[in-house]
């Protein structure tokens, strides 16, 4: 067998893991995970608010724009062992904090959790937003299991602009990762690695989601630590664009759990 290079290992893991923005060298690190049908451009403007004191690494997943040409994950929990194998090593200077939104938040947890029991390199915290926690999931599959179907959906929640339905092209650009994606959130079931994580849990939702308060506060049991919970104006899809509200409460969140950004002043500062 043939060991991958460090050349080969460096081009996977910036396939895997796009940074937009330079940060400075104490910044913190937040790892971003999309919806269903997303991509990792939808945190530009939250990468280019938060720098240069926070480091956005946003995940793009497989199956869609410049990674098109690869096979779409439909399973949640390998999706993880993917993720966590390129951010377990190297191992970083600084535990990251892990952001995960809608179907994103179940492959931020799922990542959490093999970090810290596969890797022993457990993140510095979890949010998760517009999600139940695992264990409360009661989601089948989608009627038909297709592609209209999960367009649909998307479309409901508000997670798409309406005109992508009547343009054939953008259509089939989206449709087929769109797929895999809503059926590995609805087929996912927790357990595939210990739940439990050492590290504070954030849990945010917007207040016309349809989520309930059982819902939400049941992330709690999946820490050891501090939990800590929050709704915003808005539906599933309430932080698109991050507005500054939505970026405050994202800095309030990375400092809460990894301290105060002290940054060296350099020449430039002077």
């Amino acid at each position: 067998m043939t060991l991958p290079t460090a050349q080969g290992e460096s081009r996977e893991r910036a396939a895997w893991l796009r940074v937009f923005h330079d940060a400075h060298e104490q910044a913190r690190t937040l790892v971003c995970f999309p919806h269903a049908g997303g991509t990792a451009g939808q945190y530009f403007s939250l990468s280019a608010a938060l720098a240069p004191d926070v480091r956005v690494l946003a995940v793009q997943y497989p199956g869609r724009q410049d990674r098109c040409a690869e096979p779409a994950f439909e399973d949640v929990a390998l999706l993880a062992d993917e993720i966590a194998r390129l951010l377990a090593a190297p191992r970083p200077a600084s535990s990251p904090v892990l952001f995960g939104h809608s179907m994103g938040a179940l492959v931020a947890f799922e990542t959490a959790a093999r970090l810290e029991h596969r890797y022993d390199a457990a993140p510095a915290g979890l949010i998760v937003s517009g999600m139940q926690a695992p264990y409360r999931r009661t989601a089948s599959r989608l009627p038909g299991d297709g592609e209209e179907a999960a367009l649909d959906a998307l479309l409901r929640l508000g997670g798409t602009d309406p005109a992508v339905a009547g343009h054939p092209e953008l259509r089939a650009m989206i449709l087929p990762a769109l797929r895999s994606d809503f059926r590995a959130a609805t087929a996912y079931r927790p357990g595939s690695c210990p739940s439990l994580l050492s590290c504070p849990v954030t849990a945010w939702t917007g207040r016309d989601d349809g989520l309930t308060h059982g819902d939400v506060h049941a992330w709690a049991e999946h820490t050891t630590a501090a939990f800590h919970t929050r709704d915003f104006a808005g539906g599933h899809f309430y932080l698109n664009g991050f507005p500054p509200l939505i970026v405050e409460a994202v800095r309030t969140a990375v400092t809460r759990t990894t301290g105060a950004i002290v940054r060296t002043r350099t020449r430039k500062d002077i």
